[in-house]
C-alpha cells in the first residue's frame, strides 16, 4: 500500500474507531465510512495527499466508492 493510501486509510479509520481495517474493494459510501458531513473534508484531503486539483463539477460518488477505485483515480495506481 502506498503511503499516499495509507493516509487516506487512516483518515477513515480515524472518523470510524469502531472498524480495525477497511479492505481496499469496500463501498465507503454505503458502509457510512465517508457520509455527506465529511465528504468535503475527504475532498480536500485527496487533494493534498494527490498533489492535483478535484474539480467538485464533475467528481462522481463513483470516483470515491472504494480505496481500490480511489487509489487507481487519483493515485494513479492501475487497478488489477
Amino acid at each position: 500500500m502506498s503511503a499516499e493510501l495509507q493516509q487516506i486509510r487512516n483518515w477513515i479509520l480515524k472518523r470510524n474507531p469502531e472498524r480495525q481495517d477497511i479492505a481496499g474493494d469496500l463501498d465507503l459510501i454505503e458502509n457510512r465510512l465517508i457520509d455527506s458531513l465529511s465528504f468535503v473534508e475527504f475532498v480536500f484531503l485527496l487533494e493534498q495527499v494527490s498533489g492535483r486539483s478535484i474539480d467538485m463539477e464533475s467528481l462522481e460518488v463513483d470516483h470515491l466508492r472504494t480505496l481500490n477505485i480511489i487509489e487507481a483515480r487519483f493515485l494513479g495506481v492501475a487497478v488489477h
